[in-house]
């Protein structure tokens, strides 16, 4: 859910209803602001009347890179989206031609993307493995199609495909 409040729009990351034994019910709340990224704590009382602005998330296909934005399209309309640099921020690392993503926006603007959960992408540079390297072990840096870097086992070697979260770049399995 996304506020209109204090001049700006606020998304909701977390929120938990407190009734304490003794006082009214409140709300806390974890809130990111769309535009700058900057996350708050902010309490609510009981009966707080706060505004909800309407944004439109709707599935959009990645096309290319044009220099300066990523340009998606609308797989219903077929109409273009262009999406700045700092919008995309680090979801920009895991972006395949192709690729799916969910857009928000607000009023025409772009406010966030978001990608799937895991994308599977293949390593296309990393260390070889040593002989007596298992999946228990430690962790080796390995770069994947899309330029970004990430941790891997270290008996993985270059040309596999793997299963990568889009949130935080962690490694979470082969796929065959």
């Amino acid at each position: 859910m996304v506020l209109d409040m204090d001049n700006g729009l606020w998304q909701v990351l977390e929120f938990q209803h407190v009734k304490p034994g003794k006082g009214p019910a409140f709300v806390r709340t974890k809130l990111k602001n769309v535009t700058s990224g900057k996350i708050i704590d902010k309490t609510f009382n009981a009966g707080t009347k706060v505004e909800t602005a309407t944004v439109d998330r709707s599935d959009f296909q990645y096309l290319y890179n044009d220099g300066t934005d990523y340009i998606f399209m609308d797989e219903k309309t077929y109409e273009q989206v262009h999406v700045s640099p700092e919008v995309m921020g680090d979801t920009a690392k895991f972006l395949l031609e192709n690729g799916r993503a969910m857009i928000a926006q607000h009023d025409g603007q772009v406010l966030y993307v978001e990608l799937p959960a895991s994308v599977v992408l293949e390593i296309t540079h990393t260390e070889p493995g040593l002989q007596g390297d298992r999946s228990t072990g430690g962790t080796k840096p390995a770069t994947v199609e899309t330029g970004a870097e990430i941790q891997v086992p270290l008996f993985l070697e270059s040309g596999t495909k793997v299963k990568v979260d889009t949130r935080d770049g962690s490694y979470l399995g082969r796929v065959n």
